[in-house]
């Protein structure tokens, strides 16, 4: 399927001339995070010269493809370039793809943000470990809030989704209403926090909504996405099953699924025990703002030890694979107090990221060898997802009735599924963006008018880098090919003045004969040079190169880094 309208062929890094910034018929539009990837969200609305930024996310790296790297981020050089257009940030939800790059990227940023109150507690937390608590000015929006930043007029709407205050954001400018939905579903006894506000929805359609900016995760999914009260029902009768210890995985900001597993263990006369940090995290943050005040307190780690191995259920983080997380050291045997064995059983109440099949894959391995069982959605009703199928993106197509349909918060399969289902809900035009492509939004309208540098940024300690850059791609060399540092010195004439001394890393086992090779081979390719080469350092390290490069391809097959060292005497 083709994109409509077609992108522009060259890439521009300027706003090209024939868009006004300062045009009061056209809102613009531009994702640099989230469209055509799921995650990682970073979405900017500009009007009359000044912008606006929609979420601002993270992704997890991949060790096998980004060693080292954490978190990965959306580049956002474009609207640095503008900060001093650069309103301020505001947060649909508490999801690490939607607010975790705050803490990372706000030096760069350095404006304010705003949130509801517990998407604002979280955010609060993560500021104080980047030590930015101080500097970060947080403005606390209730829910269903109307607030105006600059030329924008905003306005929360409640939704449902797997962590409390989902919110949709009504973005009202003279050229028109934007409804940017975040991540939501529809689901009619959502046990955490209140049913989506259809009714409201509904008298915003009434108003008008030039477009909708939408969710896509599940555009390719028959049907609905289940509701978390159904669940409760199913894990309470699953977990009733097992007479072993019961740990269940988990996303540890799923507010209402740790509420679902607390009233399953209850009724199954088990006491529930947090195994993870981030869970300890979400726990203080929803009781703070008077969410699971019907639970009594979870016990820890170490109490949990205490308890018989039938009587207590464990909620883990660590559903994706995580090595770091507490259910892959309790599956390596590694954690300082937790132990799973033959005859317990772990509940994976979670879906597969993309991209996380084969870390998941290693888990269930792990604890199979244990022999300890693993359930998973394929075995059992297990979990509900947190966003819409297409039925439910049908009821808001109806509700909302929008001029223009922009899916985002999806790959390119589901953008293009839910264009599709868009045109078949009766909107007039569905436009396929990537991140980079700038949309101008008018009554007549939308067309891709620009494209932008959309990269990614890989915190790394206490750096932030590129992700195609030179440090990056050495790591990765680093690990697929090894390393070789050689040390030579010479005398003033440029002849060795010692043997030169070589080091392979990643290549050789404990063996003499490759390093022997190699420096044999230097000191016939230094004899072998004239004496004006030999006055020039650049020269012989440009020899040294070729002879060690051509003597690893030879021995090793591989290309490695190689570190030359020279020292004249």
């Amino acid at each position: 399927m083709s994109r409509s309208p077609a992108r522009p062929v060259a890439m521009q890094k300027a706003i090209p001339a024939e868009i006004s910034e300062h045009d009061p018929d056209a809102l613009y539009f531009l994702p640099l995070g989230g469209s055509g990837e799921i995650g990682m969200n970073l979405n900017l609305y500009g009007y009359r010269g000044q912008w606006l930024i929609v979420d601002c996310g993270v992704t997890f790296g991949e060790e096998e493809h980004q060693p080292g790297v954490d978190v990965i981020m959306a580049d956002p050089s474009f609207i640095v370039e503008r900060r001093d257009q650069l309103l301020g940030i505001v947060a649909t939800h508490a999801h690490e793809d939607h607010i975790g790059a705050i803490p990372y990227l706000w030096p760069q940023l350095q404006c304010p943000v705003w949130a509801t109150p517990f998407t604002a507690s979280l955010l609060r937390a993560k500021l104080v470990e980047a030590q930015l608590a101080n500097k970060v000015t947080i403005h606390t929006v209730p829910l269903s809030g109307r607030f105006t930043i600059g030329p924008f007029d905003l306005e929360l709407v409640t939704l449902t989704h797997s962590i409390p205050e989902p919110n949709a954001v009504v973005i009202r400018t003279s050229a028109g209403t934007v409804l940017h939905t975040g991540d939501w579903k529809l689901d009619p006894d959502p046990l955490i926090g209140a049913p989506t506000d259809e009714a409201r929805l509904r008298e915003i359609g009434d108003e008008g909504v030039l477009a909708i900016v939408c969710d896509s995760t599940n555009a390719l999914r028959e049907g609905t996405s289940g509701s978390e009260g159904e669940l409760r029902h199913s894990l309470t009768e699953l977990i009733g099953q097992y007479d072993g210890r019961v740990a269940v995985a988990c996303f540890a900001s799923n507010v209402a699924r740790l509420a679902t597993i607390a009233h399953a263990a209850r009724a199954n006369d088990r006491d529930v025990a947090l195994v993870g940090r981030s869970l300890w995290r979400i726990d203080k943050a929803a009781r703070e703002n008077g969410y699971l005040a019907e639970l009594p307190r979870f016990l820890t780690e170490d109490e949990a030890g205490y308890v018989p191995r039938d009587k207590i259920l464990l909620v883990c983080t660590g559903s994706q694979g995580e090595p770091r997380a507490a259910l892959a050291r309790i599956a390596r045997e590694d954690h300082p107090n937790i132990a799973l064995e033959q005859g317990d059983v772990v509940i994976f109440s979670s879906r597969i990221i993309p991209g996380n099949e084969k870390s998941i894959g290693r888990l269930h391995n792990a604890l199979l060898r244990l022999r300890v069982g693993v359930v998973t959605a394929e075995d059992h009703f297990v979990h509900v997802s947190g966003h819409p199928a297409r039925d439910e993106l049908v009821a808001m197509y109806q509700m909302v009735r929008p001029q223009i349909a922009i899916p985002v918060h999806g790959e390119a399969r589901h953008l293009i599924g839910h264009a599709e289902l868009a045109r078949q809900c009766q909107v007039a035009q569905a436009v396929v963006v990537e991140n980079g492509d700038m949309v101008r939004l008018h009554r007549d309208g939308a067309a891709i008018v620009g494209e932008f540098p959309a990269g990614r940024i890989a915190s790394d300690g206490k750096s932030l880098l590129p992700i195609g850059g030179a440090v990056l791609q050495q790591r990765r060399r680093l690990g697929n090919d090894g390393t070789v540092f050689t040390s030579l010195v010479v005398d003033r004439k440029g002849h060795l003045a010692a043997p030169p001394q070589i080091t392979l890393i990643g290549l050789a086992e404990s063996t003499a004969e490759p390093v022997t090779a190699l420096r044999e081979a230097l000191t016939q390719a230094f004899e072998a040079l004239p004496a004006p080469l030999r006055r020039d350092d650049n020269a012989l390290r440009d020899a040294a190169r070729r002879v060690v490069r051509r003597g690893l391809n030879e021995r090793f097959g591989k290309r490695s880094l190689i570190e030359i060292q020279l020292v004249r005497l």
